[in-house]
């Protein structure tokens, strides 16, 4: 029986623990030991669904989750480092617990583990929003796999839940738009297209016009602006312009012949032989 920790709610859940099935223990033990590890794998897939889907915000969500997370982790190892709590299970024989008690210096507050799932949960929600209800259980069954274990005291994973979670959400609401613009930065080169999958985005029907209206200004020759007119007054007096007659038509000294008599003078006619006309009978000689 588990005395001697200081916590009664720690005591109750190692004293559970340890009356449980063997195949209980075995769960527990293997997922507090491998659990994260199925965070890592939902980062490739949300990797890859960003990466297919061509957009450049969707995928700076994707690798800012496993970013965040190791943001995350090395806050709740710095923070370890500072506070020294000794483990729960440190006074408590090997019995008492589940696993075996970490070794000296492994300080207690805050949970690793918890920071780590729950920075890893925010990430994923940010990078895909239907995983929300799974990973939020997969943290919080982190949590409790700590505590079950014998690893952890109950404010351990609490305050680790806690950090991992408010640290991801700050870095990613901060840091999006700048990931986003790198995504599409580097989205061009063709080495890592394939990892970042990013599709050029189409431009707008106004960009194109305004193109289009620079290229044909470029190819047709440009109009002198008319000057502008000034316009009367109404205290001035109104100037009319005298009309000018028009100007006499000047005929040239040897008009052109019409086309008609040009055609005369270059082609004569043909004059056509008449037959002889018979004599008139009157002016046959009589006999």
């Amino acid at each position: 029986m588990a005395s001697g920790s200081g916590s009664s709610l720690y005591d109750g859940i190692v004293e559970f623990a340890v009356g449980s099935p063997g195949f209980l223990q075995t769960l527990g033990s293997l997922y507090t030991k491998v659990g994260l590890l199925l965070f890592g794998a939902l980062f490739v897939v949300a990797w890859w669904r960003a990466r297919s889907t061509g957009s450049a915000s969707a995928m700076a969500f994707a690798l800012l989750a496993p970013l965040v997370t190791l943001a995350a982790y090395l806050v709740s190892e710095v923070s370890k480092s500072f506070i020294h709590e000794e483990r729960p299970c440190r006074g408590l024989p090997e019995t008492a617990t589940v696993l075996k008690c970490p070794d000296p210096g492994d300080w207690s507050f805050p949970s690793n583990h918890s920071t780590i799932a729950a920075a890893a949960a925010v990430g994923l929600i940010f990078a895909w929003r239907k995983l929300m209800p799974w990973v939020i259980t997969m943290a919080l069954a982190m949590a409790f796999s700590r505590v079950f274990v014998g690893a952890h005291y109950p404010h351990d994973v609490l305050a680790g839940l806690t950090v991992g979670a408010v640290v991801a959400w700050l870095l990613v609401r901060v840091s999006k738009d700048r990931v986003t613009g790198l995504v599409e930065r580097f989205g061009e080169n063709p080495r890592l297209a394939f990892a970042l999958g990013v599709k050029p985005a189409e431009p707008e029907p106004e960009v194109v016009a305004a193109q289009a209206e620079e290229e044909l200004t470029q190819v047709l020759p440009r109009q002198q602006p008319r000057p502008p007119q000034r316009r009367r007054g109404p205290d001035q007096p109104t100037v009319r312009i005298p009309a000018q007659p028009p100007r006499p038509r000047q005929r040239p000294a040897n008009p052109p012949a019409p086309p008609a008599a040009r055609r005369q003078q270059a082609v004569p006619p043909v004059q056509r032989r008449q037959p002889p006309r018979p004599p008139h009978p009157d002016s046959r000689p009589r006999p």
